[in-house]
């Protein structure tokens, strides 16, 4: 198994992509920590901690110490157009979507440095390439990850460590199909392969992005969306 001797922290686990992530990275041999707001799940271990909030943040990393594998998943995505968002919804996704992944990285970087190397995989979104008038600041927020992908690969490739983005087109989350529901298959119906997708076929990327497979890239934002970015 690829992964086995590595431990891997995955944030926002309890379901969806981060869920499949972890289930992912366990069965390639990892020893896989997860954190949400809810309980855990499975034989993981498993931190309740709010990415939102910095104390959470700082304890999440004291708790979980060394790791091999950093997925910055957790993230929040209300809809919503411009003209009606407020301050304070503004201000709870940049937290969750951006502060929170800046900071526990930074608290975790250390003791990668000193193993000498590890793979950080950020979960971004396509939204952060297109324009999408009801997901105005999710969209900003995820571009945001994207360039702390390009900063952090840049910053810290010397000391063996690999930073990249996967970007998720429209993927069939419990979430999405609860603020979406039928209005899926009309919104993927134009891509090129005419569906949305899978938190296990997302969670594929992440596994290639975690493993020896992808030695060679860092610094790379890899695009899962059903070719939807090519129309």
């Amino acid at each position: 198994m690829e992964l086995q001797g590595q431990r891997a922290l995955v944030t926002g686990a309890t379901s969806g992509i981060g869920r499949a992530v972890a289930v992912k990275l366990a069965d390639a041999g990892a020893t896989v920590l997860t954190t949400g707001r809810r309980a855990g799940f499975g034989d993981t271990h498993h931190v309740v901690a709010d990415l939102g909030n910095l104390d959470d943040v700082r304890r999440l990393a004291d708790e979980v110490g060394e790791i091999d594998v950093l997925v910055n998943n957790a993230g929040i995505f209300p809809f919503g157009p411009t003209l009606d968002q407020d301050v304070e919804t503004y201000e709870q996704v940049f937290d969750v979507n951006v502060r929170g992944p800046y900071f526990l990285t930074a608290a975790l970087l250390p003791k990668m440095i000193a193993k000498g190397g590890g793979s950080i995989i950020n979960i971004s979104s396509v939204t952060a390439r297109t324009g999408t008038p009801i997901m105005s600041v999710y969209g900003a927020s995820k571009a945001a990850l994207d360039s702390l992908t390009l900063s952090w690969a840049v910053e810290f490739g010397g000391h063996g460590i690999r930073v990249n983005s996967v970007a998720p087109g429209l993927t069939r989350t419990e979430k999405v199909e609860e603020n979406l529901g039928d209005a899926i298959d009309d919104i993927v119906a134009p891509t090129p392969l005419g569906r949305a997708g899978s938190p296990e076929e997302i969670a594929e990327a992440v596994l290639f992005l975690a493993s020896p497979r992808s030695s060679f890239l860092t610094g790379s934002i890899v695009t899962a969306d059903g070719g939807a970015l090519a129309t």
